[in-house]
Formats: C-alpha cells, sequence, structure tokens
C-alpha cells in the first residue's frame, strides 16, 4: 500500500528526535528501527537534508554529516530545534483553536466517547493557555448545500431517524430514495452524505449540494455504519484496470487522495502512482483535470482517449474556443 504523507511527517519528525539523542546510527539499523527500507531512510535522509526553519538558507537547515552517510552511518550535526517541545505563539495558538473547534463541529458525533473526551480536553486545555485571544475565534462551518437540507441532515444524524431526499445525479437525473444516513463528510472541495440507501441496497455518498430536497422520516435507521473507512466508495481489487500516471510534484494531491497502489519518486520533483480504475469516464475526467500536470500515461490509449475528449470539448465552442 503507497505511503501517506501524513505518516511519512510523523516518521521523519521521529527519525530527528531519535538521531538528536544518538551519536550516529548505521543506514540498517535506522532502517530496521522505523520499519522501512535502508533506500528509504536514505530518501528520508535528503528530504531532511533541505528542511528546516523559515529563512531556509543553509545555517536554517537541518544538517547530516555527509561523511559519514558515505560510510552507511547517519548522523546528525543540526537538528533546528526540531527535537525540543514545540512552542506556539499567540496567532498559531488561536488557528489551532479554529481547526480544533471545525474538527469538533464538523465529526466529533461521530466519534467513540475516548474520542470525544481527547478532542474535549485537548481543545479546552488550549484554549485556556491562550487565553482572552481564543474568545476572539467562532467557528461556523460552511457547506455547499441548501440550509434546509444540511438541517434536515444534522437532525437525522443526531437522532437516528431515516431521511427521504429528492437527489439529482451527475447525469441530471432526479430520484426519490429513502436512506439511514451516518455522518456528513468533506472531501475533493465538496461536502457529501455518508448513508445506506435502501434503494440501491448499499451504502453511498450523496453531494449535499445535489440534494434538492430532504426530510426527516419517523422511522428510526436500521442500517448502522461498519468499521471506520476511507471516505470514498471505491474500493480496487485486481479485476479493475492498472493505470500508472507521471505527474509534476504540483499535483501531488492526486497520491493523498486518491486509493493509489504505488508511488514513485522521479527527476525534476516529479512523481509516478499507480491505481486501478474501473470507470473510463472517471480516469477521463480526472486526466483532464491534471491536464497541466501530467507527463506520461500507461496504457497510451487513456492519454488518447483523453485529448479527444478534450478536442471535442472544444469543437463543441466553434470558433470562439
Amino acid at each position: 500500500m503507497a505511503e501517506r504523507t501524513p505518516d511519512r511527517l510523523v516518521r521523519l519528525l521521529g527519525m530527528v528526535a531519535y538521531l538528536d539523542r544518538q551519536d550516529g546510527v548505521p543506514v540498517d539499523q535506522l532502517a530496521a528501527h522505523f520499519g522501512v527500507s535502508p533506500e528509504q531512510v536514505l530518501r528520508d535522509v535528503d528530504t531532511l537534508w533541505m528542511s528546516g526553519t523559515p529563512g531556509y538558507w543553509p545555517d536554517d537547515l537541518i544538517d547530516f554529516d555527509a561523511g559519514s552517510l558515505e560510510s552507511g552511518l547517519v548522523r546528525l550535526v543540526q537538528a533546528r530545534g526540531m527535537s525540543r517541545a514545540l512552542r506556539l505563539g499567540t496567532r498559531e495558538a488561536v488557528a489551532l483553536v479554529a481547526a480544533l473547534r471545525a474538527l469538533q463541529e464538523s465529526v466529533a458525533a461521530s466519534l467513540d466517547p475516548q474520542e470525544r473526551a481527547v478532542l474535549a480536553s485537548t481543545l479546552e486545555t488550549l484554549t485556556a493557555a491562550t487565553g482572552e485571544a481564543a474568545a476572539t475565534v467562532d467557528v461556523h462551518l460552511a457547506v455547499d448545500a441548501a440550509p434546509e437540507v444540511v438541517r434536515a441532515a444534522r437532525t437525522a444524524i443526531r437522532d437516528g431517524h431515516r431521511l427521504r431526499v429528492r437527489y439529482v445525479d451527475a447525469a441530471d437525473t432526479i430520484s426519490r430514495r429513502d436512506v439511514d444516513p451516518w455522518q456528513l463528510l468533506t472531501g475533493d472541495e465538496h461536502s457529501y452524505l455518508q448513508a445506506w440507501c435502501h434503494s440501491a441496497g448499499g451504502e453511498r455518498l450523496f453531494r449535499l449540494d445535489r440534494i434538492l430536497e430532504a426530510v426527516v422520516l419517523p422511522t428510526t435507521v436500521t442500517r448502522r455504519p461498519g468499521p471506520p473507512r476511507d471516505a470514498t466508495a471505491f474500493r480496487p481489487t485486481d479485476e479493475h484496470e492498472q493505470v500508472r500516471i507521471d505527474l509534476d510534484g504540483r499535483a501531488r494531491w492526486v497520491a493523498e487522495q486518491l486509493p493509489v497502489e504505488e508511488i514513485v519518486e522521479l527527476p525534476d520533483d516529479g512523481f509516478r502512482v499507480s491505481l486501478r480504475v474501473a470507470s473510463p469516464a472517471w480516469l477521463r475526467h480526472l486526466l483532464l483535470r491534471l491536464a497541466d500536470d501530467v507527463r506520461a500515461v500507461e496504457p497510451p490509449h487513456l492519454a488518447t482517449d483523453a485529448a479527444e475528449a478534450a478536442r471535442s470539448a472544444l469543437a463543441a465552442y466553434g470558433d470562439s474556443a
């Protein structure tokens, strides 16, 4: 499974703290300690070597002993304060308070009691430490949907009642559905209602801005969410076509938001992702969205398909294109 940036960030920070307490560690030993390959350790060191504190001049960067590294020993010579406890300024603390309040408003209802307690305790402690500045922060999450739809969805989720929705899909087909709502999610620039759809007989994600009407029913929900899972409804299998896309570094979000199987770093800040695709139309839309950042696509006919779709779209505009 491809590594996500948050996982790597935690390892990089842990690596700095670990090396700061050691007088050099062999690459193999460091790899075993953090559960990665020696090659990944060297890539991590290269990343850390170009990281540091604001200013980013040579004296601001994390530094290693180059001679020791050539002999297979990783020796940290400048941690740039990364191993010390974090100290927040007032503006940073207020920003963190705002983020925690947004998190509490958006997902607290779906957390288990222990997780809610940790979130509430952290927010309370940070708010008290921030003082009067925290009182100036008032967070209300904006959702791209009709207010009455959002209100009905939140009420149904809170009370555990079924919801009847009038929904328009991407093909402009309107349908009425009874759903057991589970939670509201945000991703890929849109907000969604995650629910069990009784018409489809399965779990579905409904874009909130496509719900034309929502009515809370007196019926209690009969379907509950299973174990925690990603917000995406697609689950790749070996039966789906494998696609490789070479991208510029600006499209790094692809590796973060999509269920990719492999990430390979390329020269000039580029990278290659491998992923499984069930819908050619979805892939065509993705490639058109990434057009400025795509370097190569395998199999090549998929790139040709996307290019033809772009040409057809431009042709529809006639001479004004």
